[in-house]
């Protein structure tokens, strides 16, 4: 018995350590990954920044020599109006998609908690039963025990009553031989 109070934890604890050494070296990993994805999102970007600017540039200068001044200022209205109306329903559309998102997120949720609730449930009532079954048990293994004795002290009795008689026996064979 005593061999497994080593053996059980050295056991848990080589376990515990192979789970360990396993996420360590794969977190590492993924560190490094992680911040080499970065790395190179932040380059795509910026190239494509400038690729965009110099795209802007010229773009403004054709337009700026197209048109006359009244014209290229009604364009600038006539696009930071489309500009406005764009991010109002990509903002909608955020918010829509985000609403939708929390609903599934909260229905799933209650039902993890239900499930966890009936999980609780049949744990407490498996405790429960567990104690209904040691109190049995200690109360048996004390009637055992007080049996025990009882027959100990029966046997005892006996063992002196055949000690007794067998004396007897003895005394009384002497007595006959005596007379």
């Amino acid at each position: 018995m005593k061999k497994a109070y080593v053996i059980f934890p050295a056991v848990a604890m080589l376990v515990f350590f192979g789970f360990w050494w396993n996420f360590r070296s794969e977190y590492e990993a993924k560190e490094q990954a992680k911040v080499r994805q970065a790395r190179q999102i932040k380059e795509d970007k910026l190239r494509k920044e400038a690729q965009d600017r110099e795209l802007a540039i010229k773009n403004a200068y054709a337009e700026q020599e197209r048109r006359k001044k009244a014209k290229e200022q009604r364009e600038i209205k006539e696009r930071a109006d489309r500009e406005a109306r764009q991010a109002a329903v990509e903002a909608r559309n955020k918010s829509y998609r985000d609403r939708d998102k929390l609903e599934k997120q909260v229905e799933r949720l209650t039902a993890e908690v239900k499930t966890e609730k009936e999980l609780m449930a049949k744990l407490d009532e498996q405790k429960r039963k567990l104690v209904d079954e040691e109190k049995f048990l200690r109360t048996y293994v004390t009637l055992a025990e007080t049996n025990a004795k009882a027959l100990s002290d029966l046997i005892d009795q006996i063992a002196k009553a055949d000690a007794a008689q067998a004396a007897a026996a003895a005394a009384a064979a002497k007595l006959k031989s005596s007379s």
